[in-house]
């Protein structure tokens, strides 16, 4: 059976899997780097001892019905930066259901990830399911990016609910989720949660010298935050009209957390 049939019944099922593995000469080599269907794997330049790798959308989606799953490794000692080549997109399908996009991540100790990918856009009429869990060993150093985007121009969202787990030495230090557009419950529009914004992203930051010195709360200009985690952790969370103000208080409030 085609891929486009698949996806006119059930909907489509794509696996991406990266594995990143210190070359025993100072850099990292990516022995698994696996990809089918709308989930495309790149391998980008290195810089220094990081490996690069950019994940492409090779059709549209996900659609309605469609389940996508990421699955990256970064073993001891290697150091790996995700980034993807455009937005991705939740539209509606033929099939019935929900789609789900499933992102599951692995840091060794003394492993470095760096997990940026572009925003995520809830075009009208779709619902989607965004899981990601990430699972640090104690002396494990993520930056990790998430940004929504609630509707393209002039249109309304769809349904979007994403959740969020980070555990650092089996751990928890943050797990929390966010409901928006129809169907979700009430208030998700409100003063206490976007307040009218139609972009809303958060940065995790784990480093293990935040257990030493926490980063200290507080405001990150107009419209962003930072707060300390238990553990090795910090969170910032933004809202902003658009997804240009997102990305520029999410990349300023990273410039200003200590660096190392």
């Amino acid at each position: 059976m085609d891929r486009v049939s698949v996806r006119a019944g059930a909907g489509v099922r794509s696996l991406a899997r990266i594995v990143a593995r210190c070359d025993g000469r100072g850099g990292t080599s990516l022995p698994v780097l696996e990809s089918d269907g709308p989930l495309a794997l790149r391998r980008t330049r290195a810089t220094g001892s990081e490996a690069r790798v950019m994940l492409v959308g090779a059709m549209s989606g996900p659609l309605g019905g469609d389940h996508f799953t990421v699955e990256g490794r970064v073993e001891e000692g290697a150091r790996l930066s995700v980034g993807s080549a455009a937005a991705t997109i939740a539209l509606p399908g033929q099939a019935k259901g929900d789609a789900r996009y499933d992102v599951r991540l692995e840091v060794a100790d003394g492993a470095e990830l760096h997990w940026l990918p572009e925003q995520l856009i809830s075009a009208q009429g779709s619902d989607l399911r965004v899981s990601t869990r990430v699972e640090l060993a104690a002396t494990a150093r993520l930056v990790l990016r998430e940004e929504q985007v609630l509707g393209r121009v002039g249109e309304e969202p769809g349904r979007l609910t994403s959740r969020l787990t980070v555990r650092v030495a089996g751990q928890a230090v943050l797990d929390q989720e966010l409901a928006c557009g129809p169907g979700a419950p009430g208030g998700w529009d409100g003063p206490a949660v976007l307040a009218g914004h139609r972009a809303v992203g958060q940065l995790i930051v784990v480093r293990p010298e935040f257990s030493v010195v926490p980063v200290t709360a507080g405001v990150l200009g107009e419209g962003a935050s930072v707060v300390p985690l238990a553990g090795p952790a910090a969170l910032v969370t933004a809202v902003a009209p658009d997804a240009l103000g997102l990305r520029r208080l999410l990349d300023e409030a990273l410039a200003s957390l200590p660096q190392t």
